[in-house]
């Protein structure tokens, strides 16, 4: 589906946004709610209030790509910030089986060794 660089950080908003929103519009959330640069070329992942409906938004060299899924049944198991907090760092797995339909909070991770990405 979506194929990501490892460097590529993916944040989920924590409070839901009004989906109406365009490039500009939720380049702007990321700026006021999530304290972040749109134009980084990290994903950043917004939801609706009845969470079935997601937008992904990210800078790509040149542009702003917009993606959008819609669920005719069911909702996005969205996870919870920690306080304080206005976003959730996921991983592309995590996010794949987010839009996927897995509740991957539920799903236990073998312990390995992981050295975090720089930048």
């Amino acid at each position: 589906m979506l194929n990501f660089p490892p460097t590529v950080r993916i944040w989920l908003a924590s409070q839901a946004v009004d989906l109406r929103l365009g490039f500009d519009g939720l380049a702007e959330q990321v700026r006021q709610h999530l304290q972040a640069d749109p134009l980084s070329g990290h994903i950043f992942v917004f939801r609706n209030k009845r969470s079935d409906r997601v937008k992904l938004l990210y800078w790509d060299e040149d542009g702003f790509v917009l993606i959008y899924k819609r669920l005719e049944q069911g909702t996005f198991r969205w996870p919870s910030p920690q306080p304080g907090q206005n976003g959730v760092k996921v991983r592309a797995a995590e996010l794949a089986m987010l839009l996927d339909g897995v509740d991957w909070q539920k799903a236990r991770r073998a312990r390995r060794y992981h050295r975090a990405a720089t930048g």
